[in-house]
């Protein structure tokens, strides 16, 4: 059983969470169910804080990944932690704005930002951007010198770097569709076209290799790359920047078959890195800033299903059905992405067969685990699929008209709904018939 966070199992055989039996939880709010752990949370941004403060003897800045999950409760918890966040849509923005995050803590990433985007990061008065290219940095100097207004500025580089994961995740290999080149050149010019600007102020440089990482040695060689690059520009230039953002993508146990993470040791080698090569090429030690989304969220999210269908295609084979799949989850059709499972009712017991867990969407690649060790399953069983707490909702869809699920935080025993199941009536709602239709 993949325990995380504040699960425990009850004398009667029960899976709880934040002290919260999960029968609770889906007799109340139904199924499909995503569960956030409100300490688990807490506890994975209180991470990044603190080894930061105790680690690095420069400026600090944390922020979230809000692709990862983004909700105004979450916001209002990370601005409690004291951390950052980034966005990469006008609606991620929006949701931010919503739910009173500090505008100035929010800076704006993408490859491909609207004009729109960009003036309502203005017109916002966000903390900054991240330039992905040439053309988004002419059209926010227009904007902003439209708005008589000036802003931060990063610029997000290729640093050359192809981190062992899957290839849908990887961004920081010379040919990714993400940020500016140092090899072909490509960096060096926006930065000498930036570094003459009137309203944009250029701060620093920004990287990211990719997501689901468990090689801590892929970031130090980026610090070593970015600080070349950075001790060339110094040279050539006479720029020396004040800010280096090293992305995110540091990966989770997503189940118990991946190996452990020590942020606490990611966080403080990096420290020492960026600390030695400064000194090493008598730089200005530079604020650093990180970008987790995954190892904030991750693991604190659970997802419960109930059993369906159970069905033995062949002597090797046999399929229990849960009531969700590719909808609410599609990460496993889409990165080959694993999980582990067990039964949320009968946390308790020995795994006695091996059994493939199915979506109920019409397609033969809805398959949430391929394989998995379980009790004996029945139909009405509740499966707790932990570690879904990223990249799972963000990417949730309506494929054969299904509703998103409900989303609940729990915590010392009581849960909250944070975020409504969709309704058959929300799937119409922007539907509409023209008159001669009718």
């Amino acid at each position: 059983m993949h325990k995380l966070g504040t699960m425990s199992v009850s004398e009667s055989g029960s899976l709880e969470i934040g002290e919260v039996k999960a029968e609770d939880l889906v007799e109340e709010y139904g199924t499909p169910l995503l569960v956030f752990d409100e300490k688990e949370l807490r506890k994975n941004a209180r991470l990044y804080y603190r080894t930061l403060a105790e680690s690095y003897s420069g400026q600090f800045k944390v922020f979230y990944a809000s692709k990862a999950f983004a909700s105004r409760t979450l916001y209002r918890i990370l601005d409690q932690e004291n951390l950052h966040v980034e966005v990469v849509s006008g609606g991620e923005l929006n949701r931010a704005l919503q739910a009173e995050f500090p505008s100035r803590k929010i800076f704006f990433h993408g490859n491909n930002k609207s004009r729109e985007e960009l003036v309502m990061g203005l017109e916002n008065e966000i903390g900054g951007f991240f330039i992905d290219n040439h053309e988004e940095a002419e059209m926010l100097e227009k904007a902003a010198e439209e708005l008589n207004t000036q802003t931060e500025v990063m610029i997000r580089l290729k640093p050359g770097i192809e981190a062992h994961t899957h290839e849908y995740i990887m961004t920081g290999q010379s040919d990714s569709k993400f940020g500016v080149g140092i090899k072909d050149g490509d960096a060096r010019q926006l930065i000498e076209r930036l570094s003459s600007s009137a309203v944009l102020n250029l701060t620093g440089l920004h990287a990211h290799i990719g997501s689901q990482i468990y090689e801590q040695e892929a970031y130090l060689r980026l610090v070593e790359i970015m600080f070349d690059f950075m001790d060339e520009i110094k040279r050539d230039l006479g720029l020396e920047f004040s800010s280096l953002n090293l992305g995110g993508g540091l990966g989770i146990q997503q189940n118990e078959e991946n190996p452990e993470v020590d942020v606490e040791r990611y966080l403080e080698l990096i420290s020492e890195k960026v600390s030695e090569e400064a000194d090493k090429r008598n730089y200005r030690l530079p604020e650093i800033m990180v970008e987790p989304g995954r190892s904030i969220v991750g693991t604190a999210g659970t997802t419960l299903y109930r059993v369906g269908t159970i069905k033995r295609v062949s002597e090797n084979k046999k399929y229990i059905a849960v009531d969700g799949g590719m909808a609410d989850n599609i990460r496993p059709a889409l990165y080959d992405a694993e999980y582990s499972a067990f039964l949320a009712n009968r946390a308790d017991e020995e795994p006695i067969e091996s059994v493939s867990v199915a979506g109920k969407f019409c397609e033969s690649g809805d398959i949430l685990i391929d394989e998995i060790d379980l009790p004996r399953a029945e139909r009405g069983d509740i499966l707790a699929v932990p570690a879904t707490g990223a990249y799972t909702y963000p990417l949730a869809n309506n494929y054969n008209e299904a509703c998103r699920p409900a989303i609940v935080i729990v915590n010392q025993g009581k849960a909250r709904l944070i975020e409504r199941r969709e309704t058959y009536e929300d799937l119409v709602r922007r539907d509409i018939i023209p008159p001669e239709y009718r």
